[in-house]
């Protein structure tokens, strides 16, 4: 659904997974800082909201999103969270390096949930202005990290469940 249509930030909360016990890494890209720290920002408080604890999440900073995958791979190995969560920002310039960075993104993303057993989440903005992500990023359209923290603790329900 495009994000004009359904706020990031609007959800039910009965149907949200509590997270008490639950260890959620979150990598985040310096890269577009102004937009990345609100993303972690709104992922964080979400996560406090239904039980995470503050110290059972583990927040790794890298230089820009391409990074994104080393870095989720890298707490993966060291930490063994319950899921992983990756925000970052890419917004569109005047060359390809934009549909480089954001096709390698998703498909580091992807590769990593196919490897490991731990939900890896894509918080990744792929904007083609500053003004769209700040929409995305707390601003009328919500938060993106609002969104990546429920859904990461909706996958580790998932993982868990018994079938």
């Amino acid at each position: 659904m495009a994000t004009d249509l359904h706020n990031l930030s609007e959800y039910d909360s009965s149907y949200i997974p509590r997270g008490e016990g639950k260890k959620i890494a979150i990598v985040v890209s310096e890269w577009n800082s102004n937009i990345t720290e609100n993303l972690l920002q709104g992922a964080y408080d979400t996560l406090l909201k239904f039980g995470v604890s503050s110290q059972d999440i583990s927040i790794q900073r890298v230089p820009g999103s391409f990074e994104l995958t080393f870095g989720a791979k890298t707490l993966i190995e060291k930490i063994h969270p319950d899921a992983l969560i990756m925000l970052g920002c890419v917004i569109q310039g005047e060359t390809p390096h934009f549909t480089y960075v954001c096709q390698s993104v998703t498909q580091g993303a992807t590769e990593l949930n196919i490897k490991y057993d731990v939900p890896v989440i894509f918080g990744l903005l792929t904007t083609t202005t500053l003004e769209q992500a700040k929409d995305r990023a707390g601003g009328r359209h919500g938060n993106k990290g609002d969104e990546a923290a429920i859904t990461a603790l909706k996958m580790i329900a998932l993982n868990n469940r018994e079938f």
